[in-house]
């Protein structure tokens, strides 16, 4: 890596970013739940932070590449996302929740697409080293995930909302230390954003994703509620979603190995196998603990190589002035429309057809996914 990247202020974006994520996502259904909340009221809360990233991220991305002011957006929508998420103090209702947990997201959309934006534009060539810098996320999201798995052994739920704000008030200063980089520009006119996304392999490319981010769904929404009705403690559940993003760790700082044996699309395709072998072993097997630690491993591959190869397969299609609008489109349509849609319909499978057959579903859009890519996508020139 060169020797200007700033490597410290990004890794501390990414850290409390992903500690936030590990705080909110696997605990905050229990919360929800401990209001009385219905499971399809809770799918529904849930999936607005996947409604958010299918706007927000593309209107943010192409205001920061027409402006040229990437981390001026980055700051404000930490700033305004921390203001946002305190109005979870002064209410319970649904009807108040709802508009806390939609403001909250639709700010909280907007940073992580253009820093990854930046963060590749300082690697510039390098950009296989990327999961050298983005373990710091995952360490944050083990670190809050297990501590308060902890914590919620033995305060009330309720204490889950001042641990959350901290994490807030944490991405707002590291996002206050973010540095901007210059955006590599290809020589000659760069072809519209849509010309790029009607090519046959971009398009199959974001189908993909979309069915990824649709299978983890009931992951993120009822994972968490599924393991402490099954007997687990809380605690427990907490070093289950740990030892997913260890792993995810390790694939990080493997990647530039991989990347120079394997094409985005090897590893794609390892990664939606891997997923359909994932969420067979939790839909029929989450009593048997090796099985649910195994499954839990190849977290790995079903996020940290996936997401990888994913975030360079992009930013690789959208270059120049159409790398924050690339990242945008990725975070939009697999995290956005890709996870509503798999929050959502999980909240009604999970009453109807059982948490079992909804894990199906899971395997059944990763499986979907998989042969989009071995149809569609080639592999990159080496």
């Amino acid at each position: 890596m060169s020797g200007r990247l700033p490597y410290w202020p990004l890794a501390a974006f990414y850290f409390f970013y992903f500690a936030f994520v590990g705080a909110f996502s696997p605990y905050w259904g229990l919360y929800l739940r401990s209001l009385g909340y219905l499971a399809a009221e809770i799918g529904f809360l849930m999936s607005l932070l996947q409604v958010m990233r299918i706007l927000a991220p593309t209107a943010w991305g192409w205001l920061a590449d027409a402006t040229g002011r990437r981390v001026a957006v980055v700051r404000l929508a930490a700033v305004l996302g921390l203001v946002s998420y305190v109005g979870v103090f002064f209410g319970t209702s649904f009807a108040w929740m709802l508009a806390v947990m939609a403001s909250m997201s639709f700010f909280w959309s907007a940073s992580l697409p253009l820093v990854e934006a930046i963060t590749l534009s300082h690697l510039g060539s390098s950009a296989a080293r990327y999961g050298r810098i983005r373990w710091w996320g995952s360490l944050g999201f083990i670190l809050a995930v297990v501590g308060i798995g902890h914590l919620l052994d033995y305060v009330s739920i309720a204490w889950l909302l001042w641990g959350v704000l901290l994490l807030k008030l944490g991405v707002a200063v590291s996002a206050a230390r973010v540095p901007d980089a210059p955006v590599h520009r290809e020589p000659g006119e760069a072809p519209p954003v849509w010309q790029i996304v009607r090519r046959p392999e971009v398009a199959a490319l974001i189908a993909a994703c979309f069915l990824m981010a649709a299978a983890h769904g009931p992951y993120y929404v009822f994972f968490s509620i599924y393991l402490v009705d099954m007997g687990y403690t809380k605690s427990q559940v907490g070093w289950l979603w740990a030892l997913g993003v260890i792993c995810e760790i390790g694939v990080f700082f493997l990647m530039p190995r991989l990347a120079a044996r394997f094409s985005s699309r090897d590893i794609l395709l390892f990664s939606f196998g891997c997923a359909v072998v994932r969420f067979v072993l939790v839909a029929w097997f989450a009593r048997e603990v090796p099985l649910m630690l195994f499954a839990q491993t190849l977290h790995a591959a079903t996020f940290g190589s996936y997401h990888a190869a994913a975030v360079a397969a992009f930013h690789r299609f959208f270059q120049g002035r159409h790398q924050a609008k690339g990242q945008a489109l990725y975070t939009s349509v697999s995290f956005g429309a890709g996870g509503t849609l798999g929050s959502l319909l999980s909240g009604y499978a999970w009453e109807s057809v059982g948490p079992s057959f909804t894990f199906m579903l899971s395997a059944a859009a990763a499986l979907l996914g998989g042969l989009l890519v071995a149809w569609r996508l080639a592999p990159e020139p080496r």
